[in-house]
């Protein structure tokens, strides 16, 4: 096969399998939702008295294993504990109900719904899915074998059973009246009968099966809330939404279709290949962006995991685990066969041999993304680094970390007044968002997290100071906003020092403005430098070493080098730089891989990046905050549950959402910390040479 004609070839199934994530991200989304409103329907509807037709008192000693079912099952139901045994033992009741009696719709699809979680089990939203792990390693007995035994029923009989269902709804819909006791009405004034056939052909091959059960959906729910003369329900409703969310399962032309569009396809000798270097913000976007083209994608990170730094300070004041705010790579793109994970660090790109050095290992690229990041820039006084570090990575949060817990832990040791009050004093230079969010959480730490737990001083005594070269905090922020923010961290017992400029940094604390401050404790927030990127290349750079790119993010002189994120100076803000912000690098990294889909396609260039500011925030402590739209702005609580509940969506997976959250809630109620770990020296006056 030639090139041009693969290139075809995998175009259309790029296309398609895009249009497939979509509908695919959508379905994942709602699967728990729609999960949990069944259940919640089901275990009302189980709730109901007098559910099951002929038990009375008299029967009342023969029938109290099914009252207690009817009581225990819907709460255990709703709850999704211990799911697939209610639901067989309701699905059994329900069956005895339909027969002992007359023929009920209802029954039939509470039957249908049953049987979907004795298969299947619950989503996300449940008990038994988030214990699922602990209990499968656990020396609970029989708690291995019954998790186990529950995954097989599931891959064995999982696509059999949504089979099963797709021709049972595609019979009743193409019956006329009803032609046996199992199988109810539903097509009689639901929709016109062409459509009703359409949509019985739909569940019969599995085509579009989406997009027939929200249409029956639709229609259905309209009836069951207008109370149809024909008995329709809202279990028919919720039972068609299942399979909405669900898909047609593995035997169906849906199956097939996805399968042709995602399949790895063998890489093509000379297949392009993009080297993307930074697996932040901006690198995971643009890899992301390429998955489903007809390229080789190498990402090279010096981590094997993708960090979400919003939350950095959080682990650096002991609020949050590692863990909490981390993602593998690999795990991201484990189903892309044409893309590459190394880790390594990059020192050098030789240009004129299009090849990246990593590690010492040379790795030749198409076309390559520069999304470096950036470090922390001292204004030309490297040396202040040993005593006063910044916040980037992983290693230096738990280092922070580590520093602000052993000043408390030696203050407690000291019966030294001037050493227990230079312990205490922490001193953050720099008042944007990560000083002031450091500050406010070192004082909420101080204040509430650590109030009982030492016996030779008071924690709340100790000083936090934030020290800020320019008139006011948060300078990126609007005055009023500003103002807030100096006021909340003042009520927090922050000593906020404006037009206040450091002049040295040693083991023995910080002169500012002339005046020595001794700190046990200094953390550096005032500024950072690009990555050696440009030096790289040789390109222009402005003072923070950020290379100045084209409209298109490219380097001038370059146009098969690309730099996004902190490691660009972009104009792309109406003139302005854009911003160092993770949605910027977002939005620059799927920018970059539009410019390569169109030149993959042959197609026009898109328009030159146009940033899209989505608003900036910052919290102070634990309920305030402030948030800038332009021209919305929000203060206080109103902005701190906002803060929350951005941060949560945008961290990367549902382990690591409901951990923050889960984590943030216990917190909040209880005033506990839980990750005061010490993890190694954490001097809070480090040794000469650190």
């Amino acid at each position: 096969m030639s090139l041009t004609t693969f290139a075809r070839h995998e175009r259309l199934r790029a296309r398609l399998a895009t249009v497939l994530d979509l509908s695919g991200a959508a379905e994942r989304a709602a699967a728990p939702v729609v999960d949990l409103l069944v259940r919640l329907a089901l275990a009302k509807a189980f709730f109901a008295p007098g559910m099951f037709p002929g038990v009375g008192a008299a029967d009342l000693p023969a029938a109290w294993p099914m009252i207690i079912v009817q009581v225990i099952g819907p709460v255990l139901m709703a709850v999704g504990l211990l799911v697939r045994p209610v639901a067989l033992l309701m699905l059994a009741l329900t069956l005895r109900a339909q027969f002992s009696g007359a023929a009920q719709d209802e029954h039939l699809f509470w039957a249908a719904l049953f049987g979907w979680y004795v298969v299947h089990g619950p989503a996300s939203l449940s008990l038994d899915r988030l214990l699922s792990n602990g209990m499968r390693h656990s020396p609970l007995p029989l708690a291995a074998v019954a998790i186990a035994v529950g995954d097989w029923v599931n891959r064995a009989t999982g696509s059999l059973y949504v089979l099963a269902i797709r021709l049972w709804l595609a019979a009743a819909l193409a019956a006329p009246v009803r032609s046996h006791p199992m199988l109810p009405v539903m097509q009689d004034g639901m929709l016109p009968s062409w459509l009703l056939i359409l949509a019985a052909v739909s569940l019969v091959l599995g085509l579009g099966t989406p997009v027939a059960a929200v249409l029956l959906f639709v229609a259905g729910s309209g009836m069951a809330m207008a109370g149809s003369s024909h008995g329709m329900t809202i279990y028919e409703p919720l039972l068609l939404a299942l399979l909405g969310v669900s898909g047609a399962g593995r035997y169906s032309l849906d199956n097939l279709i996805g399968c042709w569009a995602r399949r790895a396809t063998r890489a093509h000798p000379d297949m392009p290949h993009v080297v993307i270097v930074g697996a932040g913000f901006g690198g995971m976007a643009c890899a992301a962006g390429l998955r489903h083209e007809p390229v080789r994608v190498t990402l090279i990170d010096q981590e094997n995991y993708h960090l979400f730094q919003p939350l950095l300070y959080q682990v650096a004041t002991a609020a949050l685990s590692p863990a909490d705010i981390t993602t593998p790579v690999r795990a991201a793109f484990r189903d892309n066969a044409r893309m590459r994970v190394l880790r390594g660090t990059v020192t050098a790109v030789d240009v004129a041999a299009r090849r990246v050095i990593a590690d010492g290992r040379a790795v030749a690229y198409d076309t390559l993304v520069l999304a470096t990041g950036a470090t922390h820039g001292y204004f030309g006084r490297e040396e202040w680094a040993t005593y006063a570090p910044g916040l980037k990575s992983v290693a230096d949060a738990t280092s922070i970390r580590s520093r602000i817990l052993d000043a408390f832990e030696k203050a407690e040791a000291t019966e030294d007044p001037g050493l227990q009050r230079k312990l205490l004093t922490f001193l953050i230079c720099g008042a944007g968002p990560t000083g002031v969010e450091l500050g406010g959480a070192i004082a909420e730490l101080a204040h509430n997290g650590m109030a009982k737990d030492f016996r030779n001083f008071d924690p709340a005594s100790a000083r936090i100071l934030l020290v800020q070269a320019g008139p006011r905090v948060l300078p990126q922020f609007d005055e009023r906003l500003s103002a807030f923010a100096r006021a909340s961290l003042e009520a927090l017992g922050v000593e906020v020092c404006i037009d206040s400029r450091v002049e040295l940094i040693d083991e023995d604390g910080v002169v500012v403005n002339g005046e020595r401050v001794e700190a046990g404790t200094v953390l550096w927030a005032a500024g950072v430098v690009a990555s050696p990127a440009s030096a790289w290349l040789g390109a222009e750079a402005d003072r923070a070493g950020r290379i100045k790119v084209g409209p298109d993010l490219s380097v001038p002189g370059f146009s098969d080098i690309f730099a996004i994120g902190d490691t660009a100076l972009s104009l792309a803000w109406d003139g302005q730089p854009v911003p160092g912000l993770a949605p910027a690098a977002k939005q620059g990294g799927a920018y970059v891989a539009s410019v390569l889909r169109a030149r993959l396609r042959g197609r026009k260039p898109p328009a030159p990046l146009r940033y899209r500011h989505q608003g900036s925030l910052a919290t102070i402590g634990r309920k305030s905050a402030v948030a800038d739209f332009g021209r919305v702005k929000v203060t206080g609580a109103a902005a701190w549950w906002l803060w929350g509940a951005v941060h949560v969506f945008f961290l990367a997976g549902l382990r690591n959402r409901l951990s923050v959250m889960l984590g943030w809630v216990w917190s909040y109620f209880t005033f506990d910390v839980g990750a005061r770990l010490i993890t190694e020296a954490g001097e809070t006056s480090p040794r000469r040479g650190d």
